[in-house]
């Protein structure tokens, strides 16, 4: 089960809204919808999570391009919505000719085909996709969660931490 949020920063502090990601295809419709929630460009959270097993920060400051935290990165990539944030750039890979990796090219067990010995070397072993923790593990750094604190959330409670430390749990509460 998922569950996405958006939270948008006012003048009068945060604003949640749960979102549906059912019509969303790619990264970038994914900022449009952010940039739709806060017209005076001020930055916008997208939280997202599954079932205990990872989450996601997707964070939209104007019209810069999205800044991306992801908690796992092969949890992540067997999921629809991870799929979306798992760009060839977050992953450290050259851009391909499709927008993310290409879940029908993986073998049963989570690997993918034609894997190369360095892929083995990042992944930390068989899988194409560590799991770790990749992208801007600053993403909320100016927001009062530090890098430290981020890698350390555990994906079973990561946004109430996060929406407790904006001081946005009870807009996220209301949306949950």
């Amino acid at each position: 089960m998922y569950f996405a949020a958006l939270l948008a920063r006012t003048e009068d502090g945060w604003e949640a809204s749960d979102t549906e990601l059912d019509d969303v295809e790619t990264l970038s419709d994914l900022a449009d919808l952010a940039r739709e929630a806060s017209p005076d460009e001020d930055t916008v959270l997208v939280l997202i999570e599954q079932e205990d097993s990872w989450f996601g920060v997707v964070r939209v400051d104007g019209e810069d391009d999205p800044r991306i935290y992801v908690s796992d990165a092969a949890a992540a990539q067997r999921s629809a919505y991870g799929e979306l944030l798992l760009t060839d750039e977050l992953l450290g890979r050259e851009p391909g000719s499709d927008d993310g990796p290409d879940l029908d090219s993986l073998d049963l067990d989570g690997t993918e085909d034609g894997e190369s010995e360095d892929d083995e070397e990042e992944g930390g072993g068989a899988d194409a996709v560590p799991h770790s923790p990749v992208g801007d593990s600053e993403i909320l750094e100016d927001l009062g969660i530090s890098e430290k604190e981020l890698r350390a959330l555990d994906a079973e409670d990561a946004l109430g931490t996060i929406a407790e430390a904006l001081g946005a749990s009870e807009v996220l509460e209301t949306v949950r």
